[in-house]
């Protein structure tokens, strides 16, 4: 059974970072392309950055460009998102997901999604 498992949500301040993980477990994703999505109370899921399966593309929406980072490491199978200068409008669950064709893009269908890991803001 092929699962994503999120983690490195929590409770920061204004300003502060966190560094989310997904390990993906049941297969190598190592050919995948990978994305990090969040969904905000009352909203839709967004896209939130994405990265191909060989490191060549990275994909980010505006409102986290220069702020967020999207990395993976293959040989330990995990995708790393860096959170640096957050928000309280950043304030959301997020989910790692994986994309068959490798791409990781924003407009990319993604095959597999994890549970979710909360990220909390104060300000």
């Amino acid at each position: 059974q092929v699962q994503l498992v999120e983690s490195g949500g929590g409770l920061v301040q204004a300003g502060g970072s966190l560094r989310l993980s997904c390990a993906p477990s049941g297969r190598t994703f190592s050919r995948f392309g990978m994305g990090w999505f969040r969904q905000q109370p009352g909203k839709e899921r967004e896209f939130v950055a994405g990265i191909s399966w060989d490191h060549e593309r990275t994909y980010y929406a505006d409102f986290v460009k220069g702020r967020f980072t999207i990395s993976r490491d293959n040989a330990n199978n995990t995708v790393y998102l860096q959170m640096n200068r957050l928000k309280p409008e950043d304030t959301a669950v997020y989910y790692c997901a994986a994309d068959g064709s490798g791409v990781g893009g924003f407009r990319t269908v993604y095959d597999y999604w994890g549970q979710g890991t909360q990220v909390t803001v104060s300000s």
